[in-house]
């Protein structure tokens, strides 16, 4: 019994991110932030008829469960959980150095040089302007902090990035 309403969480959760997922990449959006393994329609329709069933649904959580539970003994262990963790970070890590390599490795040499790592165009100045409030042409500790404090507070989605002081979340 107890399984039977852990499997239904995991499905549950798993739509939610399905979900959420869809609906970012269906209005062009980018997800942000923390997310789950991103799940494609396709690979849940594993008859193809271009319906998901429940069948279906729970066959690919419970695959997806299965996948993590790497002793195979019908539970998840902390270990687990974090082997799984680790994995979708060092995956995530790996996309995220490709992408980066792929757009700023000018000469194609496939290493970058610090040159290829500076910001382009005058982002440097416009950060530096933004920080420096005073207009002193040097950044202090308060400015600094104040600066610091903007972007946590942003992150915990008191104020989104690019948006006007004006709109709030």
């Amino acid at each position: 019994m107890k399984r039977t309403y852990f499997i239904t969480g995991i499905i549950v959760a798993a739509l939610s991110v399905t979900a959420v997922a869809a609906s970012a990449k269906g209005s062009g959006g980018k997800m942000r932030g923390h997310h789950g393994p991103q799940i494609n329609f396709e690979e849940v329709d594993t008859n193809g008829d271009g319906f998901l069933s429940q069948d279906e649904l729970t066959a690919h959580a419970q695959a997806r469960f299965d996948k993590v539970d790497t002793n195979g003994d019908g539970s998840l262990s902390a270990e687990e959980l974090q082997a799984s963790m680790e994995q979708r970070m060092k995956d995530r890590a790996q996309k995220g150095s490709e992408k980066m390599l792929e757009r700023r490795d000018a000469n194609g040499d496939g290493v970058l040089s610090p040159e290829e790592m500076q910001p382009k165009g005058d982002r440097t100045a416009k950060m530096f302007d933004r920080l420096d409030t005073d207009g002193d042409g040097k950044i202090s500790k308060e400015e600094f902090e104040a600066a610091r404090e903007k972007m946590r507070d942003g992150r915990k989605g008191k104020k989104r990035h690019g948006q006007p002081d004006s709109e709030q979340n």
